[in-house]
């Protein structure tokens, strides 16, 4: 019960904070964040000692390297945040902005304009650097935050979690704009979900099985995604260069991505470059399974890892080195293969034909749909909206990468000069 009090304590003055933020300038929320860069830099040092602490514990708790890796900071990674944040304040801030303003045969202008969620809780695992990209995001989009990073970054986040609060304070906003959780007890995961009094919207970033508990739970809509099934198709009229740099690309730019692919579809008049693929995927330890077709039309590769798929690869997300290829007859055939095994995240098509590319992007039900491009350009600062708080795949409010504009809503606004309706 102390542990619900103190927490909801945290929610309803961040809910006094949303109000003012709301009304905040975009030159004050500019220089709340340029503040933060600053005192991050100048507290580099005693960052690193407490990332050390989590460290630590995390070696004892026996993490792997991979997730020591994404916990980790040093001098770089805390560079990277600073440029980020002053990357968000140079963009431009969604909040009052009007669009679509038209008459109306009354004489009265309607239009939309954009305004704050309210209060975002943010649950993540892991890596600190999510404490400021999505105390950023927030703070310029006018709305307050409540952080909830996991028990293994505890130290880092509390670390960042006063650089935040000093920024805030200098820019004279509230420093309850953004909060980060002070207890790793999971009761106050469970209070956020239920506080839909105080909190608007839950992001989870983070393994699937938080994702599916905080969407199980949660009283309040999520932004989420589940999984990231990322297909790539090479067509018949794909060009075979292109094919193959991308497929390359695509699975191998990096394994523990959301945005990586995970399956690859050729069309059954492409399987000559299975070889080549094959052989390429073989170099960098990529493990292949592969349909009956595709297996046959691949034959003998000296060093590749490969065996039949089952049913279950064309719905896993491997975030490994592990591909699953499956030959299919033609096009309608690809985007049904996507459309019933697919997470609605990321798929591609390379082809030079334009009714085919078309189809695609009308029929390939995902948050991004790309023609000839890698799916790891799925991503938000590769989309041109800075930092992004995570992926969507849902389909209602935003989908894709959320950006700025992606924590706002929108309201109709009603312009008439004394009009009344008759």
């Amino acid at each position: 019960m102390a542990e619900i009090e103190a927490f909801l304590a945290q929610a309803q003055a961040a809910r006094t904070a949303a109000n003012e933020l709301a009304q905040a300038q975009t030159a004050v929320k500019n220089q709340a964040l340029l503040n933060i860069a600053q005192v991050i830099q100048e507290q580099t040092q005693s960052i690193i000692q407490a990332n050390e602490q989590d460290l630590a514990a995390g070696k004892a708790k026996g993490l792997d390297e991979a997730l020591l890796d994404r916990l980790a900071l040093n001098p770089e990674r805390i560079q990277g945040m600073c440029e980020g944040l002053s990357q968000v304040a140079a963009l431009a801030d969604p909040v009052g902005g009007i669009t679509d303003m038209n008459y109306r045969p009354s004489g009265i202008q309607i239009g939309k304009m954009r305004s704050p969620l309210g209060v975002i809780g943010i649950i993540y695992e892991s890596r600190p650097n999510v404490t400021i990209d999505a105390a950023a995001l927030c703070l310029k989009s006018g709305n307050a935050c409540l952080l909830r990073g996991g028990s293994e970054s505890f130290h880092s986040n509390q670390a960042l979690a006063r650089c935040i609060e000093k920024g805030l304070e200098q820019a004279g906003l509230p420093t309850t704009a953004v909060q980060i959780l002070k207890s790793t007890d999971r009761a106050w995961v469970s209070a956020m979900l239920n506080a839909k009094e105080w909190v608007d919207v839950i992001v989870p970033r983070g393994g699937k099985g938080l994702i599916e508990r905080v969407a199980a739970e949660a009283k309040m809509p999520v932004i989420k995604h589940l999984d990231g099934i990322c297909h790539v198709y090479i067509a018949e009229c794909a060009k075979d260069q292109d094919a193959i740099n991308i497929a390359i690309n695509a699975k191998t730019h990096r394994y523990g991505v959301c945005n990586a692919m995970e399956t690859l579809l050729i069309d059954h008049t492409k399987l000559y470059l299975l070889p080549e693929l094959a052989k390429s995927y073989a170099e960098k330890g990529v493990e292949l399974r592969l349909c009956e077709v595709s297996m046959k039309a691949l034959g003998s590769i000296e060093g590749a890892k490969v065996s039949l798929a089952s049913e279950d690869d064309w719905s896993t997300e491997y975030l490994a080195p592990v591909l699953s290829i499956k030959a299919v007859s033609d096009l309608d055939a690809a985007i049904t293969h996507i459309n019933h095994y697919g997470s609605h995240h990321t798929d591609a098509i390379v082809t030079q034909d334009y009714q085919q590319s078309r189809r695609f992007l009308r029929e390939v039900d995902s948050s991004s749909v790309m023609v000839n491009a890698s799916t790891r350009f799925a991503d938000g600062f590769e989309y041109g909206l800075g930092a992004e708080i995570g992926i969507s795949t849902d389909k209602i409010h935003v989908r894709g990468p959320v950006g700025l504009e992606g924590l706002t809503n929108q309201k109709y606004v009603v312009l008439g000069d004394g009009h009344v309706r008759q």
